[in-house]
């Protein structure tokens, strides 16, 4: 079973290791934590935010195919005037 700091570290792709790996040693040295572990922290604040973007995209999309508007009108709001 892999262990939290494997699955937080799963989620660094592309761009997103070069930022941990930029910040780990500098964070790890000013807390208590080991490099890895703040790498697996950023790993799942990543997860976490993409996460959160393909929720509202998915709330916004449905709540546009339930009223007839485009997704970028119910982020808006209704258009007055």
């Amino acid at each position: 079973m892999p262990s939290p700091t494997q699955i937080g570290t799963a989620g660094l792709q592309g761009w997103r290791v070069k930022a941990a790996d930029a910040v780990a040693e500098p964070l790890a040295r000013r807390s208590p934590l080991q490099a890895d572990q703040v790498r697996a922290a950023m790993g799942a604040l990543f997860f976490v935010l993409a996460l959160s973007y393909v929720i509202k995209t998915v709330a916004a999309a449905t709540r546009a195919a339930g009223s007839g508007a485009t997704a970028a009108r119910v982020r808006r709001g209704p258009v007055v005037g």
